[in-house]
């Protein structure tokens, strides 16, 4: 089967963050079963040409061109803009991670316009808004997609009510399907040595709903038990980065933070076996695939209570879930404690494997795509 994985930007930064962590997984997972995924996105940061694949998956990457000042809404490509058409018509399944874009709609819109089965998946991205913008896009396409897709794919009820919102009645092709995350090595046993200091570690892009101020916020007290602790905060700066370094002046913890800039999903992974404690502050965040790389590696997390993984790390006893900022701060300490944080590890690694493994989500994605082939050609056929 060959599937196209629509997504609006690949980065060496990682800008884009969870979406092109989720099309790369599917497309790996693609691969190990014999189909032939490819990538299609926007690219940035490269010297000269973008690269011809990613991770191992074949791709077409087009330069990011910035047409109107709207973040990730006003870049896009003319040329594929032009080769919209031809790129879905190659396909047996078009698989966008839908945004209000100027890649991704156009791109799913051309492969409705073929009769292409089409499958969306919009990691929360497509949400009720009173932007005049969105209701412009709303009203143009995005309803057009949701009623037309052969598969509209979900993490969370949230996210299914929104989408029924935003179409104005509830979907009737509407599957939900968890991110999944790759088997990883685990941590060493132990993960550190007994004396190394406690290093607690946020990995998400710095940016206002993340909270990494929420995390420079709760140094202090963890210090006052833990004065050899290292923080470490890796990410790409989306405009908090300003405000994180005058918290960590304020607060005198210079010498104990600090700020790596955007790693590689390697160098993340790489970090997160590093770390005692994990910790995304974020709140109302759908499925975090970072939450779900910790989990993979056996490090306990810590995250909001409206994180959309809050509920099967809670159950799992894979780390500790936080109404607010206040709480981070006693939950780290928690973790810290070796005998919690040991069976909080154990717990995540059982979780990553038991619950959120690449095999069973992509058995539910496979049966996905047969279901929208045969929809297409019914639909086709009158």
């Amino acid at each position: 089967m060959r599937v196209l994985h629509a997504v609006t930007l690949h980065s060496l930064t990682g800008a884009f963050g969870g979406p092109v962590r989720v099309a790369l997984n599917l497309s790996h997972g693609l691969l190990q079963r014999g189909h032939e995924p490819r990538l299609i996105a926007l690219a940035d940061g490269f010297d000269g040409p973008p690269p011809a694949d990613v991770e191992g998956v074949p791709a077409r990457l087009y330069p990011a061109r910035r047409l109107l000042p709207l973040g990730f809404s006003g870049i896009t490509s003319p040329a594929l803009l032009r080769q919209a058409d031809r790129l879905v018509r190659g396909a047996d399944v078009v698989h966008v991670h839908l945004a209000r874009d100027l890649v991704t709609l156009p791109l799913a819109l051309a492969a409705l316009r073929a009769g292409v089965p089409l499958v969306l998946q919009t990691h929360g991205m497509v949400d009720p808004s009173d932007r005049i913008l969105a209701k412009a896009l709303d009203a143009l396409a995005v309803r057009r997609l949701l009623r037309g897709a052969d598969g509209v794919l979900h993490l969370t009820a949230h996210e299914r009510r929104g989408l029924d919102a935003v179409l104005g009645v509830p979907l009737d092709n509407a599957v939900r399907l968890v991110n999944g995350v790759p088997a990883q090595p685990a941590r060493p046993t132990p993960p550190y040595p007994p004396d190394a200091p406690p290093r607690i570690l946020y990995a998400a892009r710095l940016q206002a709903r993340k909270r990494p101020c929420d995390f420079v916020a709760a140094v202090p007290e963890i210090l006052r038990t833990h004065p050899e602790a290292q923080f470490v905060i890796a990410g790409p700066d989306e405009g908090e980065l300003p405000a994180v370094q005058r918290l960590v002046d304020e607060l005198g913890v210079r010498d104990r933070v600090v700020c790596t800039g955007a790693l590689t999903s390697a160098e993340v992974l790489d970090e997160l076996r590093r770390a005692h404690v994990y910790v995304l502050p974020s709140v109302d965040e759908p499925f975090p695939m970072s939450v779900l790389e910790s989990l993979s590696v056996g490090t306990p997390a810590v995250v909001t209570v409206s994180n959309g993984l809050a509920a099967d790390v809670r159950a799992a006893g894979a780390g500790r879930v936080v109404d607010d900022a206040a709480g981070l701060a006693p939950a780290v300490l928690e973790l810290l404690e070796p005998a919690a944080g040991e069976a909080a590890g154990e717990a995540a690694r059982k979780l990553a494997v038991d619950a959120f493994s690449m095999d069973a989500v992509v058995d539910t994605l496979i049966g996905v795509y047969d279901r929208a082939q045969a929809r297409a050609a019914a639909r086709a056929h009158g």
